[in-house]
């Protein structure tokens, strides 16, 4: 009998990319029908089922309410106004959540809602608010076979800073 053979896993790799914030940013043009607002604790649910779509569709996961929901309200780098809330008639279509760190830890977008320029939206959004805190630069991460966020970044002015190995 034969011993049991062993699967590797390929390592995954994702990007750090900034955008430096002391140049002027383009103008804003939200899709029609977007109304923003900041992060409220009510608005929990929707955004965490929203995180949890976006998450499988692109991969990863997103661990259930209650969890998510303190960890994220209890984070050191909590703001709920940079928890930046799109949302149209039928709920909520987007989010861009950032940390005081000048990071932008997650963007998700509505399957509905995509390819409106809401992303794009979203995004200059961040930028100009990290500008008005007098923030140098924004980052992100993004995963290495992501494209399409690649793309979109790479549009608003960001650049690769380095790679780096995603933990397990």
């Amino acid at each position: 009998m034969s011993p049991p053979t062993v699967t590797e896993v390929a390592p995954t790799f994702c990007f750090l990319m900034r955008r430096d914030l002391d140049e002027d940013m383009p103008a804003i043009q939200w899709p029609n029908g977007i109304e923003l607002t900041a992060y409220r604790s009510e608005l929990a649910p929707a955004v965490h089922h929203l995180m949890q779509l976006a998450f499988h569709e692109g991969g990863g996961r997103v661990p259930a309410l209650d969890v998510w929901q303190q960890r994220f309200e209890s984070d050191p780098e909590y703001d709920p106004a940079l928890c930046l809330v799109a949302s149209d008639a039928e709920g909520i279509v987007g989010v861009a959540q950032c940390w005081t760190s000048a990071y932008i830890k997650d963007l998700v977008v509505h399957p509905r809602a995509q390819r409106r320029g809401l992303g794009r939206a979203l995004m200059l959004q961040a930028f100009t608010v990290f500008q008005q805190r007098r923030e140098g630069f924004v980052d992100l991460k993004v995963l290495e076979d992501n494209q399409r966020a690649q793309r979109l970044y790479e549009s608003l002015g960001m650049y690769v800073v380095r790679r780096e190995l995603v933990p397990d």
